[in-house]
């Protein structure tokens, strides 16, 4: 049986430019499995339901059925009905696609070339499903979603055998690598690198809207009287209610979703960034991005960007817009470069 997801995908050109951080190198070498510490029952696979026939769907066909059709695994990772993931590929090292707000599978039309290119390095692509997904973020945190990334991972080591992960966040998703790097959690060491593409300020953006600065007054106001947690008026977030909590988080500064700002100082960038030069990380940033409102300086806000994480590589693309859905090959084609640079195979074991 197979299990098809529908998208769209398109292929353009453009210039893309990249910048390596100097002095990284990888070495290969050859080391026993690092996860040994915490698997736990990996021949007991019962979490999953393959959905191609074959002893191995990556051996006999790609990720790929046909136009706009995904093949994979679909499982759940965790307790909650929404806990379910998307792989495609059947490989021990996986790039997570962690989506922004409203997003969930199938969330950007690079995800199915970025699935034949990934299979063809012998990478799978997992799509997740967070509390967060779809309408959910207005009644989530970053807290939550970082939690969730993490049995995520502890999924894939102890059902999948996997040997590490590369995570790739769109626009919110950017925010929640960030956080989650930040926890030091268990299942984080298996996180070998980090790609952000377009991690925009969603404070700075919904400052052009007129109503924005009165609803962070009142959200304000009922986070002080213990009401964080109660929905806000429906005029705060048309597309899915959200709490006072959540709507301070994205809309305040300084909330704890307030990281790509480019009224920041640098101090407060590398408070809230600095962390991630732990990790070797990507930042892909769209030049026509139509979230980052007019007067922001794009080149200078990357730079600081990539400076504050310690010296991400940076990848600009020219007139791309927020989900680079008119510079498909550029995306792509950065992405797969990066992961097989920096990710894990024959790295050392990280535990150690």
């Amino acid at each position: 049986m197979n299990l098809s997801l529908s998208s769209a995908s398109s292929l353009s050109s453009s210039a893309a430019t990249a910048t390596s951080p100097s002095g990284k190198t990888s070495t290969a070498t050859t080391s026993t499995s690092w996860f040994s510490g915490i698997v736990r029952g990996r021949a007991d696979r019962s979490g999953s339901i393959k959905m191609s026939g074959g002893s191995g769907f990556a051996d006999s066909a790609g990720p790929i059925k046909g136009k706009n059709q995904f093949r994979g695994l679909l499982f759940k990772y965790g307790p909650k009905s929404v806990q379910v993931a998307f792989k495609t590929g059947d490989y021990k090292q996986q790039v997570i696609f962690i989506g922004g707000l409203t997003d969930g599978f199938l969330a950007t039309e690079y995800l199915e070339p970025l699935a034949i290119a990934l299979d063809k390095e012998k990478w799978s692509l997992v799509q997740v499903l967070l509390s967060s997904s779809y309408t959910g973020y207005g009644t989530s945190s970053l807290q939550q979603d970082a939690a969730e990334i993490d049995q995520l991972i502890s999924y894939l080591i102890n059902k999948e055998d996997s040997e590490g992960v590369v995570l790739l966040g769109h626009s919110t998703g950017c925010q929640d690598i960030v956080h989650y790097l930040r926890t030091n959690a268990a299942c984080s060491r298996a996180v070998r690198a980090a790609i952000l593409q377009a991690p925009v300020s969603d404070r700075e953006y919904r400052a052009t809207l007129p109503e924005t600065a009165t609803l962070i007054d009142l959200a304000s106001a009922m986070i002080k009287e213990g009401r964080g947690s109660e929905f806000m008026p429906r005029e705060a977030d048309p597309t899915a209610p959200i709490t006072a909590n959540r709507y301070h988080s994205l809309c305040a500064y300084m909330g704890d979703d307030d990281l790509f700002s480019s009224d920041l100082s640098d101090d407060q960038l590398r408070m809230r960034l600095g962390h991630m030069s732990n990790t070797p990380c990507q930042v892909i940033f769209s030049m026509a991005d139509e979230y980052v409102p007019e007067y922001v300086d794009k080149k200078a806000l990357v730079e600081r960007l990539c400076r504050a994480m310690g010296g991400a590589e940076k990848v600009e693309i020219e007139h791309g817009n927020h989900s680079l859905s008119n510079r498909v090959h550029e995306a792509v084609q950065a992405m797969v470069d990066f992961v097989k640079r920096e990710g894990p195979s024959g790295w050392d074991d990280p535990w150690n």
